[in-house]
């Protein structure tokens, strides 16, 4: 972490959580590296740190420092080299018609509504899942960073809901949800935030963390060229 440092505020230090259960993985236990305190990490002390590899909930600003597993690697995509593949270009011009916006972390009915909706229908069961109004807003509608949610419309109808941080060179994705009776949406805000990188110059778009044993990030590196955070540098994997 030392190469880091020298950007940050000295008071900015870093600390080891105890261990808990893996989301990911099952039967393993994980820990995190933490920054703190929460209020210095702003625009300016995150960038150096999202990339290294760190990643922000809220205000939790954190990254996975497991003893026994390195699964967790940092990804992102190249936008000023990404070229939409086949499906993709399908993907771009079935979701044309949707309008964007640009909008600030507030609270909004039509948006929680329509992340309940999500979360029943994806993470039944999981801690996510469950009408806590409180747990959403410091989730998504808390942060000290450059954030601001991108809303997605089919004529009035709300469909989607994307969380992103701006950063001076890129975008980082932090979480996406949508109408779940609408397949290929999660792919379509991929690719539209791509191309409002390409659109802004904005070099990278970080996708937070890929496992290669998990089938659920495998979507992950669908969007080439990517690279990933390992050994503290980022790669580009062998074709």
């Amino acid at each position: 972490m030392g190469s880091i440092k020298p950007t940050l505020p000295a008071s900015i230090q870093f600390y080891l959580t105890s261990s808990y259960p893996c989301s990911y993985l099952p039967k393993r236990n994980a820990r995190s590296l933490v920054a703190a305190p929460a209020h210095l990490i702003t625009s300016q002390s995150y960038t150096p740190l999202i990339e290294v590899g760190f990643r922000r909930s809220g205000t939790f600003t954190y990254k996975p420092h497991c003893e026994s597993c390195q699964a967790c690697t940092p990804i992102r995509v190249d936008t000023a080299q990404f070229q939409a593949s086949r499906s993709q270009r399908r993907s771009l011009k079935r979701f044309a018609h949707l309008s964007a916006f640009k909008k600030p972390l507030a609270w909004d009915e039509e948006h929680y509504a329509l992340y309940r909706h999500y979360q029943a229908e994806r993470h039944t069961g999981s801690e996510m899942d469950s009408d806590d109004k409180s747990q959403y807003m410091d989730f998504l509608l808390t942060s000290q960073v450059n954030s601001y949610l991108i809303e997605f419309r089919d004529k009035s109808q709300l469909v989607m809901v994307a969380l992103v941080d701006e950063l001076p060179d890129g975008l980082s994705a932090v979480y996406t949800f949508f109408d779940p009776t609408i397949s290929g949406l999660g792919t379509y805000a991929i690719l539209w935030q791509i191309l409002y990188c390409q659109q802004n110059q904005l070099k990278w778009l970080y996708l937070g963390y890929w496992i290669e044993q998990s089938r659920k990030m495998s979507y992950k590196t669908q969007f080439v060229p990517y690279q990933l955070f390992s050994h503290g540098q980022w790669i580009v994997p062998p074709a």
